[in-house]
């Protein structure tokens, strides 16, 4: 009789050697909260106007130096399931409004540290989602009820009309990230966004975040900064003209050379008048293609293809300014910032087919020379950015880039909320209140819920400094009388014996009086996602691996920090 070994029952005995499987509170739900706490933990510090940069340091031993939530979770690359899903609502939170990507990991993560609790004092992952879902729907229902009175009605059609208040919008994005250069570097994203829209015949209604470009320029500081109505390329004019005023433009995307055909022909030539005549044929073959280009009024060629020696002689001799551009990307943004069409062989374009700019001029910025399209109703508007390092100049892009993504989504959703905090706080005490109204046991989900609010304040405060009981207890006392109180965090400029000093405030203040504001739609895409992530995470008991698959493995990579 053969010999017969069982195996271990239940679902593990139907899976290969090397599966991990795993089950129950203590297996899997526990385990998948700890590791987005964790993954908040990683995050937190870099929350807010003094939060602090990680360094990461990706697969390609590329550097970043950084805050931006966004940009660290996609370089470290995280492979934890339950922290993956965070991590992909933050990824959403990037798409959908372009900022606020940490405020989803930090109120999904806090969702799931209170659900902890919960659970240990024997609710049910489904009684904890419900009351989750509930608190969710009624904020939803509370947030645009707490809209600021900032004295305006703003709307997308008079989004132009009020600069000012824009401008404050989105200092309040670059402060989180670039506190001290917020009110100037807000101040230029503002005009670069004003600009583009006011050049479309429906206003903001056709603004594209890629119509404000952003060209980084080694040397100087972030305050010498300029923003062109135009277009500002690094690269050099390949002519002797360098500077054109009143320009009228062709693009190519062919070479500005002597045609060649596509198949292949021998010439015979039987003595040296043959080879003079054969080259001259090209020369007047090339010179009357661009005199007639001269002739319809063309003084700039911008070509995505190489310019030869005898085209540029025959450029120069007409005084037409020739650019070559590398890429196809940058050659149809200059084209859609002169409104020019694109031409695939050199001939004279029509007049509906050229471009128009005010001028064209080669200029220095530090060593770097850059050719700088300037057009008062361009489409696209450049924001010179200047910094000491490539870390800075990237960190500070990134931060455009989510100011520029606010202007957008401004044009959404005009609704302001009070910022630093304020918002949350009222929040919780709705929301507590609301849960004290309901009969089941969901109550108990609603108020965890309510608390996660305080978070957001908490550790605006512990980043600052300051005592964040004492912080959460002036906001709660205060928002009885003034539904606008939220931590400020600002710099005070005074004057002490005949000296100016700065000083930083970290108090609770009026959100209104000091002009600080947030985007409702910010708020609820984060929200929204924050609670659909932890109730995902929440919703899972058991976790399977399958075996790995099999095949050679890779190589050790010693770390960077080794000795050996």
């Amino acid at each position: 009789m053969a010999m017969h070994v069982p195996k271990a029952p239940g679902f593990a005995s139907m899976m290969k050697e090397g599966a991990r499987y795993s089950q129950g509170l203590d297996g899997a739900v526990y385990r998948n909260i700890n590791a987005c706490k964790e993954l908040c933990e990683t995050t937190s510090s870099s929350f807010g106007p003094n939060g602090l940069n990680k360094m990461v340091i990706n697969h390609i031993e590329k550097l970043f130096v950084t805050n931006d939530a966004a940009s660290i979770l996609r370089e470290i690359d995280v492979v934890h399931p339950a922290a993956k899903i965070l991590t992909l609502a933050s990824e959403m939170q990037e798409k959908e409004v372009g900022d606020g990507t940490n405020y989803v990991i930090l109120f999904g993560s806090k969702l799931l540290e209170n659900a902890e609790n919960l659970l240990r004092m024997g609710l049910s992952q489904s009684e904890i989602i419900d009351g989750y879902l509930l608190a969710l729907e009624k904020t939803l229902e509370i947030l645009p009820k707490l809209e600021l009175d900032v004295g305006v009605k703003l709307t997308k059609d008079n989004l132009n009309e009020h600069s000012q208040l824009i401008t404050k919008v989105l200092q309040t994005s670059i402060g989180s990230k670039l506190f001290g250069y917020h009110e100037f570097l807000g101040d230029l994203v503002a005009q670069a966004c004003l600009t583009v829209s006011r050049a479309f015949d429906d206003g903001v209604h056709s603004f594209n975040v890629d119509n404000v470009r952003i060209c980084k320029i080694l040397g100087g500081g972030l305050l010498q900064s300029t923003m062109v109505s135009g277009m500002v390329l690094k690269r050099e004019v390949d002519s002797e003209i360098t500077k054109v005023q009143q320009a009228k433009i062709a693009v190519f995307s062919c070479p500005i050379d002597i045609q060649v055909t596509e198949t292949k022909g021998t010439v015979l030539l039987k003595s040296a008048d043959e080879l003079l005549s054969f080259s001259k044929d090209e020369e007047t073959g090339i010179e009357s293609t661009i005199k007639a280009i001269h002739d319809c009024g063309i003084n700039v060629i911008v070509s995505s293809g190489k310019i030869g020696e005898m085209a540029l002689h025959f450029l120069n001799k007409y005084e037409i300014m020739a650019v070559r551009l590398m890429s196809k990307f940058d050659l149809r943004r200059v084209a859609k910032t002169i409104g020019a069409v694109v031409l695939p062989k050199l001939r004279p374009a029509t007049h509906e087919e050229m471009g128009y700019c005010d001028s064209i001029y080669l200029d220095e910025i530090g060593d770097t020379s850059v050719i700088v399209f300037k057009h008062k109703k361009s489409s696209i508007s450049t924001i010179i950015l200047r910094g000491s390092t490539e870390q800075v100049l990237d960190d500070c892009e990134r931060a455009l880039d989510d100011a520029i993504n606010n202007f957008k989504a401004l044009t959404k959703e005009q609704i302001l909320l009070p910022g630093g905090g304020a918002t949350e706080i009222e929040l919780a005490q709705q929301l507590t209140a609301y849960a004290q109204k309901c009969p089941g046991i969901e109550q108990y989900a609603i108020k965890r819920f309510a608390e996660t609010f305080e978070c957001i304040p908490k550790i605006l405060a512990e980043n600052s400094g300051c005592k964040s009981t004492e912080i959460l207890a002036k906001l709660y006392v205060g928002h009885q009388d003034n539904h606008n109180l939220g931590f400020l965090i600002a710099r005070n400029q005074s004057t002490k014996r005949e000296e100016q000093t700065t000083d930083i405030i970290c108090d609770a203040s009026d959100m209104k009086l000091n002009e600080l504001y947030d985007l409702y739609i910010t708020k609820k895409w984060a929200v929204m996602y924050g609670t659909k992530a932890a109730c995902t995470v929440l919703s899972v008991d058991e976790i399977i691996c399958a075996k790995p698959a099999g095949g050679p493995k890779p190589k050790e990579n010693k770390g960077w920090d080794n000795d050996d």
